[in-house]
């Protein structure tokens, strides 16, 4: 018998279409998100924002471990209704601890070579070292820590199921219009552009931002997704955000998109114009940013293996159609 048009509709090929897919994870998401912000709210009502004010250990780790344990408990939902191993959203991969420490070594290289260009050109101005002996390690590790809360939680909203199901999406529509064999590169670069846009965008809200912020976020999220493309996980960019978020605010001290930490090892500020040395934004901020992730993007190719598939993976038929 034919397949009624109302199951035509949600249930294609692969199992349930991209389109359904996406707005339930959205959907779940949001719900749950609402829920625990009111739960919060009741518990601890939020004081006043404050701009100038440090972000704490215990703020970073609540907050980072919400948001990841938030995205973690849908993404497994999704992979229940799509009957799909959880391990093809992003964090599958059997070569996951070296990819991570890669990202790792490549983050804090990387950024170093950013700071060290801005000192070098007196853009950014060490003042003085605020710890040492043992808080240097103990702080260190407290917000190593903390940062691979962060890496893990973005990566994964934003590279993870998202993109992996949108992908899938417009990889059949690409196969269906152009009758082409590239619709999973072209579904996935596609994707790629909206959520590394999104992404960007999404450090609006942070105090400081700058124009030139929000665009080496938005070309940050196009190489982590080249990074994606050429291992098929998500770990190499988990190690490198991890690294460079870590090496900006606990070990050189400077504002990453405008957000200080306590607790960082040196004290720093930027000089000159903001174009030049980043500003309020921090590095990040820097027009020199774009030759740092231009050279990240050659690191990519040049240090990874291409993945066995060489794309995004096909994704499997639905077991219960």
């Amino acid at each position: 018998m034919q397949p009624s048009t109302v199951r035509k509709i949600i249930i294609g090929k692969d199992g349930l279409r991209a389109g359904w897919s996406l707005l339930i994870f959205i959907a779940i998401l949001a719900a749950i998100a609402l829920c625990i912000r009111i739960i919060a709210h009741k518990l601890h009502p939020a004081p006043p924002p404050n701009p100038g004010s440090e972000i704490s250990p215990a703020f970073a780790y609540i907050a980072e471990s919400l948001n990841l344990g938030l995205t973690l408990l849908v993404t497994w939902i999704m992979s229940k209704i799509e009957r799909r191993p959880i391990g093809v959203y992003g964090f599958g991969d059997s070569r996951k601890v070296p990819h991570f420490f890669a990202g790792l070594a490549w983050g804090g290289i990387c950024l170093s070579l950013l700071v060290v260009s801005l000192w070098k050109t007196g853009l950014l101005v060490i003042d003085s070292r605020l710890l040492s002996g043992s808080d240097i390690f103990r702080y260190g590790a407290i917000w190593l820590i903390g940062f691979l809360f962060v890496g893990l939680a973005e990566e994964y909203l934003t590279r993870g199921y998202l993109q992996y199901t949108l992908t899938r999406g417009l990889a059949g529509i690409y196969r269906s219009a152009f009758k082409t064999r590239h619709g999973e590169a072209l579904g996935f670069w596609t994707s790629a552009v909206i959520f590394s846009i999104l992404f960007g965008l999404g450090h609006n809200s942070n105090p400081g931002e700058s124009p030139i912020g929000l665009l080496s976020a938005g070309l940050a999220g196009m190489v982590f997704c080249f990074s994606l493309w050429r291992t098929g996980s998500l770990w190499w960019a988990v190690g490198f955000h991890t690294a460079w978020d870590w090496a900006q605010s606990f070990l050189y001290g400077v504002a990453d998109s405008g957000l200080i930490v306590q607790h960082h090892l040196l004290a720093t500020h930027s000089a000159g114009k903001p174009i030049l040395s980043g500003g309020a934004t921090g590095p990040e901020g820097s027009i020199f940013i774009v030759a740092i992730l231009a050279l990240v993007s050659l690191i990519i190719p040049f240090t990874l293996p291409r993945a066995d598939h060489g794309e995004m993976p096909e994704p499997q038929p639905n077991p219960a159609n």
